[in-house]
């Protein structure tokens, strides 16, 4: 099923993202995970791309795997920044011989010594490529705080326009840890004129050296509220991993409360932290 027909509909829906292996030795474990996380019911689960292509043959068998062997829906992550027109045509035949219809266009990590030789400046060309090969659901990343690169909030949202008017049928938020930034965002984007759905994406912190990680990788506030968590129990991981799912669960119903359809939960190849999250909103979002 397309992304964008469950997006339609008028209920919540809950969606998890995982990771492939890095090497072969890996993949008995992360189709344990992906196994996991479908028995969860959830409505469908996204299979990241590797860092310069490093999974790419992964991410296919792992969606293949979520999709053809488990009955859940796979959305594919396709990145281009050190992509050939023809290796992402490749990658398009792949998914489509494989029945996945639902891909994540975006840009990716620029490689060290990176030079701008690719097809794909941005995600931008990504999502024009993918719609022109015609039968793809697609879907861009998007970021309530603005793109690290882009240091100007209004310029941000413009070049999200564009991307959403070449053919994105959804967004996805990079994480955030304040859901007042998420609604800022909405009001912006709205006020830009992007009518696409936009899917508020939740990262549970387990452990005190995520927060680290997380600010580093996405550039995300941390709230007061939150750091006195993290800084309370940084010392006790089974009291961190408690609160971290504990605050997760907390904006997801401040979410839902407020209107708010769709849940996409980073859960870092964890099924048992979405697990114990779903217990927690299992008359929520059921």
């Amino acid at each position: 099923m397309k992304i964008k027909d469950l997006l339609a509909r008028d209920q919540v829906t809950f969606s998890c993202e995982i990771f492939p292996p890095k090497k072969e030795s890996g993949f008995q474990g992360v189709f344990q995970v992906a196994e996991s996380i479908c028995k969860l019911g959830v409505d469908f689960v996204s299979v990241t791309y590797g860092a310069g292509g490093s999974t790419t043959k992964k991410t296919v068998e792992v969606a293949s795997h979520i999709q053809n062997g488990q009955g859940t829906t796979a959305l594919a992550h396709l990145t281009c920044i050190d992509s050939t027109k023809e290796q992402v045509k490749s990658q398009l035949a792949r998914l489509r011989e494989q029945g996945i219809e639902n891909i994540m266009a975006l840009r990716g990590d620029k490689p060290e010594n990176f030079t701008e030789t690719s097809s794909y400046a941005h995600a931008i060309d990504l999502v024009t490529e993918i719609r022109s090969a015609g039968g793809f659901c697609v879907g861009g990343a998007c970021y309530p705080e603005g793109h690290m690169e882009c240091p100007h909030k209004a310029e941000d949202i413009g070049y999200l326009r564009e991307k959403v008017n070449a053919g994105c049928d959804f967004l996805t938020t990079q994480m955030f840890f304040d859901n007042n930034v998420y609604y800022n965002f909405l009001y912006r984007t709205l006020s830009a004129g992007i009518q696409v759905p936009i899917i508020p994406g939740i990262m549970p912190i387990i452990n005190a050296n995520q927060v680290r990680r997380s600010q580093e990788l996405s550039g995300a506030t941390m709230p007061p509220r939150f750091l006195a968590i993290a800084d309370k129990f940084a010392e006790n991981p089974l009291a961190m991993e408690q609160a971290g799912i504990a605050y997760a669960t907390d904006q997801i119903v401040d979410l839902v409360a407020n209107g708010v359809k769709h849940i996409h939960l980073y859960t870092m190849n964890r099924p048992q932290t979405a697990e114990r999250i779903l217990a927690n909103l299992s008359h929520i979002v059921r």
